[in-house]
């Protein structure tokens, strides 16, 4: 199809119809196929063709996410949303034409209207898909998850040769980038993962330099065989068991990065209790910084420059599960959730 020639008038969307509890339910999803309105000035007409599926999205699936929370909840019978990448097929915008390529935050859609310039990091970009970067790419090493591990890694740790890097959710897309850039710094890097071919594929393909199955027994001894030495940085996807453990084996005057924390993200009723060994923080001198890739957004063309960079010279590999069909976006979402997907979890719309 030419970029600038659409032959429907209505778009598929995702919607939450009902707020889960614990591991999201199909049920808990419906699709919905809505009217595309008419281009106003200044407008484009995106169609999408991956879209992104986030960890992220569980929260904003707690009625009372918005309390406390960096995420507002989703509104039931409304569309979810997300990072995608697609193609402009209509434009009313002087800064972008049919055929080009843009990133944004209404995924979970395969069509939709956007407006350039009304959500901040979140509007529209456009992006060079060729040869030597898909547009799956986008989502992945030179996207939001790109960012997340390049900002934890580089700017917030700052490792540095020599250090001993413990990476939790390693077989996930931020953790699996997180490993990578934590070797091209010179590291020595611990993984977990939780299955053994993500154990494998940590220490194999990554590079980590030891990795474990979280689920061969307890964590905190789990890590200690792992980190004879101890741990100078912690990169936490995981939260619960894992921060206990990595706190329990941190060097004098260790960093922590929290970046996220998927093992509460599911836990119905209360919140997952903290650690009782935070006392640790004082004696051992550590830092403790959480973060949101957000908070780096002013930094974004520095990040893709230096990913690009990397990833012309061999040094970042990328693992993609990718699902065919808005209507299985549930059921990816779901698997995710559950660790079956290794490297990055996408949906392809085209």
């Amino acid at each position: 199809m030419s970029p600038s020639t659409l032959h429907t008038t209505t778009r598929t969307e995702v919607r939450l119809v009902g707020y889960p509890t614990g591991i999201p339910d199909p049920g808990d999803f419906a699709l919905a196929h809505v009217e595309i309105p008419a281009l106003r000035e200044g407008q484009i007409l995106v169609r999408n063709m991956f879209m992104s599926v986030d960890p992220s999205m569980r929260i904003r699936m707690n009625p009372t996410a918005g309390t406390g929370s960096y995420l507002a909840p989703y509104e039931l019978d409304s569309p979810l949303e997300g990072w995608a990448v697609g193609e402009v097929v209509e434009s009313r915008h002087s800064g972008f034409a049919p055929g080009d390529h843009v990133t944004h935050f209404k995924g979970w859609r395969d069509l939709d209207v956007l407006d350039p310039g009304s959500r901040g990091y979140r509007d529209p970009l456009k992006v060079t898909v060729d040869d030597a970067i898909p547009a799956s790419s986008y989502l992945n090493s030179l996207g939001v998850s790109g960012l997340t591990a390049w900002s934890g890694i580089c700017c917030l740790a700052e490792v540095r040769r020599g250090d001993v890097v413990f990476v939790s959710g390693a077989g996930g897309s931020v953790g699996s980038l997180a490993v990578q850039i934590a070797k091209i710094m010179g590291a020595t890097v611990i993984a977990s993962a939780g299955s053994a071919e993500k154990v494998a594929f940590s220490t194999t393909a990554l590079g980590a330099d030891a990795a474990f199955c979280y689920r061969d027994g307890p964590v905190a001894e789990l890590l200690r065989d792992a980190a004879p030495s101890g741990v100078d940085v912690y990169f936490d996807n995981v939260g619960g068991d894992h921060l206990v453990a990595a706190l329990d084996e941190m060097n004098i005057d260790g960093r922590i990065v929290m970046c996220g924390a998927i093992s509460g993200y599911s836990t119905p009723g209360s919140p997952t209790p903290g650690p009782r060994n935070l006392f640790n923080i004082t004696s051992r001198s550590l830092s403790v910084r959480g973060f949101l890739a957000r908070n780096f957004a002013h930094r974004f063309d520095e990040f893709r420059a230096q990913m690009i960079e990397w990833r012309s010279r061999g040094l970042i590999l990328e693992r993609e599960t990718v699902v065919e069909g808005i209507e299985n976006a549930p059921s990816a979402f779901i698997d995710m959730l559950s660790g079956a997907n290794t490297g990055k979890m996408m949906v392809d719309l085209r």
